[in-house]
């Protein structure tokens, strides 16, 4: 190996923040340098994140529609009940897609002879300068521009006992060996609501924590009431306002001690899983010989999303909130635009999508009704409930709602919520509503095709007061 080498572009990290910047740059013919620490190109999202839980939920919803199939007239031989889980098949069926999906972008990063790929971990040593220890020794790399996108890591709250083996974060539930009978998870954001639904379909007796008063905070708060409700009635012991003082190892199981007010209780579970959200990922990066300046939120970068260390750009987890792999590819898209000189818009918060795919899922583009009020806008809502759509009848998932936000001032559409079954692929027809600011009048008059859940925008425009 080369020991010392002079790039254009270092970028730390082959997950959405690193990688698509590394291909385009590379295609521009820039000298390019990818570094990543673990095992393939893909980062949390591929291995640890959205990819396995998804994979997870095909699975559990699968198991569940199976079990409801004398609701469509079909009548299965024996019981009917919900099929046994045969979970080291769905582990392999994970590992199979994972290893597909980090083959083709190895290759497809490789493909491109601008650009090189090392699997080892990237130190700054100064402005221009780092050492990246591989398995075959270390190397030297100087570079005009870096790229730091090192994503995150699980949080793991001052808690007595959260330290004992056995109790998992949410990489650790990713790798879990079986289905738990009991399972006790403490945090319900996004990775806790969508993981408590998954195991519950699975076949675990669970039960959800969460210190705020409701669950998924920053989400709508009506859509995320009525999910609360489904949780509650597919028999998720659901808990909020708690503080959780401690866990503890009692025999085979798992306790969890926890309060609400004056009010002490404690759940006993085979499993307990800590998914309490992410923090950035600055650990070893070296940022102590740069201008690079970070908190526990994260690397602080300016609106071109470059740091204090001109030069050095930061993307994805690495910079907060919000931390999806979606949200890290814009942004390493604008960087690498900005990189090869062309004038183009950053990525904005408000004109944001994401989803959470809890059952029903929840998608959400741009500003909440609360989130609206507090930015100054005088809001419109109106709503469409699901429970009268035909699509949603059809499918036997007739339980949702959806929520769009307008300006009553300009008429301007700021915000799309639904909460359906679906929902996840209502979001692009969303995302471009509020990214481009149509008028709550021209979503009235699109025409949607019948029988489908995007009839669903039309029909709540033209009710918009």
């Amino acid at each position: 190996m080369n020991k010392h080498s002079e790039v254009d572009v270092l970028v730390i990290g082959g997950g959405p923040g690193g990688t698509p910047a590394a291909l385009a740059l590379a295609q521009a013919g820039r000298r390019v340098l990818l570094v990543e620490a673990g095992q393939g190109l893909g980062g949390t999202c591929l291995f640890e994140g959205c990819i396995p839980s998804k994979i997870f939920r095909e699975a559990a919803a699968r198991r569940r529609e199976i079990a409801r199939a004398a609701e469509f007239g079909l009548a299965l031989a024996g019981s009917g009940a919900a099929p046994d889980v045969d979970w080291p098949a769905v582990q392999a069926r994970r590992h199979r897609i994972l290893g597909q999906r980090a083959q083709g972008a190895l290759m497809k990063a490789r493909a491109l002879p601008s650009l090189g790929v090392l699997f080892g971990r990237a130190r700054l040593t100064g402005p221009r300068s780092a050492l990246i220890e591989t398995g075959e020794g270390s190397r030297e790399v100087r570079f005009e521009r870096a790229i730091l996108a090192t994503g995150s890591t699980p949080v793991r709250p001052p808690i007595p006992g959260a330290d004992l083996s056995g109790v998992l974060d949410s990489t650790g539930l990713i790798e879990i060996g079986a289905v738990p009978g009991t399972l006790a998870l403490i945090g319900a954001g996004p990775v806790g609501v969508e993981m408590a639904q998954i195991f519950s379909m699975l076949g675990s007796r669970v039960t959800l924590l969460e210190g705020m008063p409701r669950i998924l905070m920053p989400v709508d708060a009506v859509l995320a009431g009525m999910l609360a409700q489904r949780l509650a009635a597919d028999g998720i012991a659901l808990q909020t306002a708690v503080a959780v003082k401690a866990i503890e190892r009692k025999q085979q199981q798992y306790v969890v001690r926890y309060a609400r007010g004056d009010q002490e209780a404690e759940v006993a579970a085979d499993v307990v899983a800590i998914v309490a959200g992410r923090q950035p990922n600055v650990a070893g990066l070296g940022l102590e010989h740069t201008a690079v300046r970070f908190d526990r939120h994260g690397v602080k970068v300016d609106a071109l999303l470059q740091t204090g260390e001109p030069g050095i750009f930061a993307t994805g987890d690495l910079v907060g909130q919000p931390m999806f792999a979606h949200w890290a590819t814009a942004q390493a898209q604008a960087v690498a635009r900005h990189i090869l000189g062309h004038d183009a818009p950053y990525p904005r918060p408000e004109h944001n999508s994401a989803v959470i795919f809890s059952y029903p899922e929840l998608g959400m583009v741009g500003l909440t009704e609360e989130a609206a009020r507090a930015a100054g806008f005088d809001p419109g809502v109106t709503e469409y409930d699901y429970q009268i759509d035909a699509r949603a009848q059809i499918g036997a998932d007739a339980f949702g709602r959806l929520r769009v936000i307008y300006d009553r001032k300009d008429r301007h559409v700021i915000g799309i919520h639904a909460l359906v079954e679906g929902a996840a692929d209502l979001m692009g027809e969303a995302a471009l509503a509020v990214r481009l600011g149509l008028r709550i009048d021209q979503l009235a008059t699109a025409i949607h095709p019948h029988p489908t859940l995007t009839e669903a925008f039309g029909v709540a425009a033209q009710t918009a007061g």
